[in-house]
Protein backbone atom coordinates (compact mmCIF):
# COMPACT_ATOMS: atom_id res chain seq x y z
CA UNK A 1 0.00 0.00 0.00
CA UNK A 2 1.64 3.30 -0.63
CA UNK A 3 1.00 6.62 1.42
CA UNK A 4 -2.23 7.80 -0.06
CA UNK A 5 -4.09 4.93 0.25
CA UNK A 6 -3.07 4.63 4.26
CA UNK A 7 -3.93 7.90 4.64
CA UNK A 8 -7.15 7.20 3.28
CA UNK A 9 -7.85 4.69 5.30
CA UNK A 10 -6.68 6.03 8.40
CA UNK A 11 -8.94 9.24 7.88
CA UNK A 12 -11.80 6.45 6.81
CA UNK A 13 -11.59 4.58 9.99
CA UNK A 14 -11.30 7.56 12.24
CA UNK A 15 -14.50 9.31 10.88
CA UNK A 16 -16.21 5.43 11.40
CA UNK A 17 -14.46 5.61 14.97
CA UNK A 18 -16.38 9.14 15.68
CA UNK A 19 -19.26 8.40 14.50
CA UNK A 20 -19.81 5.58 16.60
CA UNK A 21 -18.66 6.81 20.04
CA UNK A 22 -21.04 9.84 19.12
CA UNK A 23 -23.73 7.68 18.91
CA UNK A 24 -22.85 5.63 21.58
CA UNK A 25 -22.29 8.64 23.71
CA UNK A 26 -26.24 9.68 23.12
CA UNK A 27 -25.74 12.58 20.45
CA UNK A 28 -29.32 11.85 19.42
CA UNK A 29 -30.31 13.38 22.70
CA UNK A 30 -32.52 16.18 22.33
CA UNK A 31 -31.68 19.40 21.88
CA UNK A 32 -30.34 21.66 25.11
CA UNK A 33 -33.18 23.25 27.32
CA UNK A 34 -35.22 20.70 25.98
CA UNK A 35 -36.98 17.61 28.11
CA UNK A 36 -37.26 14.10 26.99
CA UNK A 37 -41.36 14.13 25.61
CA UNK A 38 -40.57 17.88 23.51
CA UNK A 39 -38.21 15.59 21.99
CA UNK A 40 -40.53 13.22 20.98
CA UNK A 41 -43.37 15.45 20.43
CA UNK A 42 -40.74 16.90 17.63
CA UNK A 43 -40.23 13.85 15.95
CA UNK A 44 -44.09 12.68 15.86
CA UNK A 45 -44.39 16.33 14.38
CA UNK A 46 -41.61 16.01 11.84
CA UNK A 47 -42.83 12.09 10.76
CA UNK A 48 -46.38 13.56 10.30
CA UNK A 49 -45.58 16.26 8.61
CA UNK A 50 -43.28 13.80 6.46
CA UNK A 51 -45.93 11.65 6.12
CA UNK A 52 -48.50 14.40 4.64
CA UNK A 53 -45.46 15.52 1.76
CA UNK A 54 -45.12 12.43 0.89
CA UNK A 55 -48.94 11.65 0.33
CA UNK A 56 -49.25 15.20 -1.55
CA UNK A 57 -46.57 13.70 -3.82
CA UNK A 58 -47.80 10.38 -4.44
CA UNK A 59 -51.62 12.19 -5.33
CA UNK A 60 -49.74 14.28 -7.70
CA UNK A 61 -47.82 11.81 -9.46
CA UNK A 62 -50.88 9.73 -9.90
CA UNK A 63 -52.70 13.05 -10.66
CA UNK A 64 -55.93 12.43 -7.86
CA UNK A 65 -54.87 16.19 -6.88
CA UNK A 66 -57.02 17.70 -9.91
CA UNK A 67 -60.91 18.18 -9.40
CA UNK A 68 -62.83 15.83 -11.25
CA UNK A 69 -64.35 16.62 -14.28
CA UNK A 70 -67.10 14.09 -14.30
CA UNK A 71 -70.44 16.27 -14.24
CA UNK A 72 -72.73 15.83 -10.91
CA UNK A 73 -75.96 15.60 -13.18
CA UNK A 74 -77.92 13.74 -15.37
CA UNK A 75 -77.29 13.37 -18.60
CA UNK A 76 -80.01 12.28 -21.60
Amino acid sequence: MNIKSRFVCKVFLGVVLVIFVCWLSGCKSPQPGETAAEGRRRHIHNLEINNQELMHDIDYALLFDEPSRLTGLRMP
